[in-house]
């Protein structure tokens, strides 16, 4: 796989920029089909920084309820949370 293809997109909410300042990690939505190895060179190749460890988790479809009936699913997803070296950061949002 390229490693264009590994990085979706970054995982933006209160807990993980919480996790940002304290342990020094960040997480992102890759692709399902990526391992630790790709999106630890994804990473690196892409933001300049060392990457130290790689967690992924795969989240299941789940079942779309609307009063009790079926009525689809949401699509399933995988999450790596990746931790930085000391002293190496990764902004999102520079200046605002």
């Amino acid at each position: 796989m390229e490693l264009t293809q590994v990085l979706i997109k970054p995982r933006i909410t209160e807990k993980m920029t919480e996790l940002a300042e304290a342990a020094n990690r960040v997480a992102f939505l890759v692709n399902p089909k990526a391992n630790k190895l790709e999106v630890k060179k994804a990473v690196e190749q892409a933001f300049g920084v060392t990457v130290l460890g790689v967690n992924i988790v795969s989240i299941a479809p789940r079942a779309r309820k609307r009063q009790g009936r079926v009525v689809g699913t949401k699509p399933g997803m995988k999450k790596a949370y990746v931790t930085l070296a000391d002293g190496d950061k990764i902004e999102y949002f520079e200046g605002v």
